[in-house]
């Protein structure tokens, strides 16, 4: 008896919704496919999707997926990278780290020969700022182009303009006196510290929105509104707690009010739910999101910061708190024994970071 499509319909809903909590929608689907035995035919005629993202390169052990006619992510060098690329050139937003620089930039070399415009940090941390310098080289700014403002070619080095938040600047600076752990071609060369930084570029616009105290007080989230690409930064990492730098101005408060902001900007693939679309959303490290695994992020980062308030208030100490073990449901997913990832650091940043005063 052959099975109604609309049947086969229901039951892969159900499996891919069950295996993209744990997996992420792009494995998700891998995952469904390999397990369910239906003539292909009419797994396309139930309206199953058939693929997700491309992937189209790999080098230096990174990995290259194109999301996008336009856009890709460069995974594997330190952090995630997102690249959108079109006749104004090329859009970089985090140059991963030090160490995988080169190959950053020969990855991005194979996507498209058009030259690197804009750096876009998210955040100051070495594993997002490592390879300014390298892929700002190899770049050429805007300014300095036919149609543009036409400033000298020697402007800013003629290299491509790195763009962050104000603080960003202030954490990779060094005090006076003393010698900064960057090269001054690796620093921005744009700031803000107002909420929001636009540009239209390749045919769309890019808002680069300022998310104060969250994980640092320098995190942006940029948000390509025709790609319909989120890139989070490190507000967003699927492969552990959030890393709260209360040192470097984050907060608790301020990493779920940057994960909200998230889930505002992104649309899920509603009301057909088993289909590869919506808003894509790139974390700091870690497998591709849509809005729904943004929104259960952010639930469990409210959930253990609920715990641990509930807990403060009913009097306990820290280690108190800490031996009660608020993050229990999540620390298999999430959790590690050691690093500034750790559980016990994720629950101190929550401690020391909540607004003093019972709730």
């Amino acid at each position: 008896m052959k099975i109604p499509n609309t049947v086969i319909l229901d039951i892969l809903s159900a499996v891919f919704l069950t295996l993209k909590r744990t997996l992420g929608a792009g494995l998700a689907i891998t995952a469904v496919w390999l397990a369910v035995s239906v003539p292909s035919a009419d797994v396309a005629a139930a309206g199953v999707p058939q693929g997700g993202q491309t992937s189209i390169a790999a080098s230096g052990g990174l990995e290259v997926l194109q999301l996008r006619p336009n856009f890709y992510m460069i995974a594997g060098g330190g952090s995630n990278v997102g690249v959108q690329i079109g006749d104004d050139g090329v859009v970089v937003v985090d140059a991963g780290s030090s160490a995988s620089a080169k190959d950053l930039l020969g990855a991005i070399q194979k996507i498209t020969p058009r030259p690197i415009r804009y750096i876009i940090d998210t955040s100051a941390d070495p594993d997002h700022v490592g390879g300014n310098e390298t892929i700002s080289k190899a770049g050429q700014t805007l300014f300095t182009a036919a149609g543009s403002i036409s400033l000298p070619g020697n402007f800013l080095g003629g290299v491509a303009s790195i763009l962050s938040a104000e603080k960003v600047l202030t954490r990779m600076s060094a005090p006076t006196g003393q010698a900064s752990p960057y090269a001054a071609e690796a620093l921005p060369t744009e700031t803000f510290d107002q909420p929001r930084k636009y540009m239209f570029l390749n045919g769309e616009g890019i808002e680069v929105l300022h998310q104060p105290a969250a994980h640092t007080d320098g995190d942006v989230v940029v948000f390509f509104r025709r790609s319909d690409v989120v890139v989070a930064g490190d507000v967003l990492d699927m492969t552990r707690f959030p890393v709260i730098d209360v040192t470097n101005g984050g907060s608790i408060e301020g990493e779920i009010a940057a994960l909200n902001r998230i889930v505002e900007l992104a649309i899920p693939s509603v009301p057909i739910v088993s289909r590869e679309a919506g808003t894509i959303v790139i974390p700091g490290h870690g497998h591709l999101c849509d809005q729904f695994d943004v929104v259960e992020y952010r639930d469990m980062v409210s959930i253990i910061r609920d715990r641990v308030r509930d807990l403060r208030d009913a009097g306990m100490t820290l280690e108190q708190i800490k031996a009660a073990a608020p993050a229990r449901g999540y620390t298999r997913r999430y959790g590690s024994d050691s690093g500034p990832s750790s559980t016990n650091n994720f629950i101190e940043a929550i401690h020391k970071s909540l607004p003093k005063g019972k709730s």
